[in-house]
């Protein structure tokens, strides 16, 4: 296994990370354990989930499961960097008029002593703010983290969603407080969702966080999902493939000369980016997961990458050289 500093921290996180979203929704606690259990074995040590996976009045289920696995022992939990998230609505009476999606001191406070229930655990190693909330001062946010991070309950503060001027202006009021600040940014970015590339991974990279790539597969389009008879698994899928498909069929044939698959292909062409931590590999099954690593051994020459860049073009660089002399 690759390992590399989690942004500017000094914190060591495997190079693939091990998205958990599926655990209690399309994967039964069992086959979570054997995934995990895997994960570990493989050296994979970075998992990520977020305290509304399991969705809906199931909200907190997978952070459920993952603290049943914890609790099993043999060093799980020291052995595992765990990444969750806050901003959502845990449809939580208790909440009242804060149950909405946002952040606030009191949902920070709240709902971090929640996944701490839930995961079994007194600390969480990395705190994500799920979205952004322009509706709160950074004077509000950075005191409750710091608050927690005193506490010990959480090491690590990270982001997710954020445009770059958002990083900007957050790490700019850290650096006021003469505190760290963000470590990491989760974005989807993928090869049908370059955009990112204009302004986020540079204003990541400037200011010391590391992305953390979601839907790197963009929800199985980039796995061969056109191949299938019934297309996505999702509602909505069918028609994104049928607005790609010339691209995926190029794509698919540009893999098949490799003699790689496309999803395989498509998370190597991320690991390559000096800009990625770890994508997360969202996996429903134990295969799907060992099939997962052998993206960490494949090599993407220039040739190859150029071509990717013809069927994927990205948006032209970062801003403004992308759009302007």
């Amino acid at each position: 296994m690759k390992y590399t500093n989690l942004g500017r921290s000094g914190l060591k996180v495997s190079k693939l990370c091990l998205g958990t979203m599926n655990f209690g929704v399309d994967t039964e606690e069992k086959e979570a354990f054997r995934i995990m259990d895997a994960a570990l074995d493989a050296g994979i040590q970075f998992f990520d989930t977020a305290n509304i996976y399991g969705w809906g009045e199931n909200s907190g289920r997978t952070e459920e499961i993952i603290g049943n696995w914890f609790k099993q022992g043999e060093g799980r939990r020291e052995r595992t960097v765990i990444a969750t998230k806050v901003y959502g609505d845990m449809n939580d009476a208790l909440d009242g008029p804060n149950r909405q999606s946002g952040l606030s001191a009191y949902k920070i406070r709240r709902h971090l002593e929640g996944s701490l229930r839930r995961l079994q655990t007194d600390h969480i190693d990395l705190y994500q703010m799920h979205h952004i909330d322009r509706s709160v001062n950074w004077v509000e946010l950075w005191g409750a983290f710091e608050n927690a991070q005193a506490q010990g309950k959480i090491g690590y503060i990270g982001s997710s969603n954020f445009a770059g001027w958002d990083i900007a202006v957050a790490q700019g009021e850290a650096k006021a407080r003469g505190i760290l600040g963000l470590v990491s940014e989760q974005h989807k970015y993928n090869l049908l969702c370059r955009l990112p590339e204009l302004e986020v991974l540079p204003a990541a990279e400037a200011l010391g966080l590391g992305i953390i790539p979601w839907s790197p597969l963009d929800g199985g389009l980039l796995a061969g999902n056109h191949r299938r008879k019934d297309g996505g698994r999702r509602s909505g899928d069918n028609k994104r493939l049928e607005k790609h498909r010339g691209q995926l069929e190029a794509y698919a044939k540009l893999c098949d000369e490799l003699g790689e698959p496309e999803d395989l292909v498509s998370l190597a062409w991320l690991l390559r980016n000096p800009a990625v931590t770890a994508p997360i590999i969202g996996v429903r099954t134990l295969e799907q997961f060992k099939r997962s690593l052998r993206a960490l051994e494949l090599e993407l020459d220039e040739s190859m990458l150029e071509r990717i860049d013809e069927i994927f073009p990205g948006p032209g660089g970062e801003a403004p050289k992308a759009y302007a002399w």
